[in-house]
């Protein structure tokens, strides 16, 4: 019997191969919208995160965007994994509901200590995680 070609290992090629485990935050038209959420200091989340990033040592990185679609779940976040997560399978990890000190500072433990595919996702912010856009027009398109 003919032996099994290995399988491929995963590569990621240029940048990304070195690339930080990213927070993506959405800053649309719902997320981080003060009349819509009055009570929550949307820049001061954001003057966290990114205090957090500096202090990281290039381990974790942020990225502010525009909508990301999801808007009756603001405020959003991605968090994307590092070059190396990637290579071990880690995916996207879309966040709802991310405001408050309490969810803030999962994310960011989770993201210091390695994001998808190192480190496992904290219990009570897998309860936050949501469908992608694009996982709910692939689930309609298979029925």
């Amino acid at each position: 019997m003919p032996a099994r070609p290995a399988r491929p290992t995963r590569s990621v090629i240029g940048a990304a191969s070195t690339r930080p485990c990213t927070l993506v935050v959405c800053r649309g038209c719902c997320c981080g919208n003060t009349a819509k959420y009055p009570g929550y200091d949307h820049a001061w989340q954001l003057e966290r995160l990114r205090a957090a990033a500096a202090a990281s040592g290039g381990s974790v990185a942020v990225r502010v965007t525009d909508c990301l679609g999801p808007c009756d779940q603001a405020n959003v976040m991605v968090v994307q994994p590092s070059g190396e997560g990637r290579r071990r399978g880690g995916r996207p990890a879309w966040v709802g509901w991310s405001m408050g000190d309490d969810a803030t500072d999962e994310i960011l433990r989770w993201a210091e200590a390695g994001g998808p595919g190192i480190a496992a996702a904290p219990a009570a912010l897998e309860l936050q995680f949501i469908e992608t856009p694009g996982e709910r027009t692939r689930r309609r398109t298979r029925r």
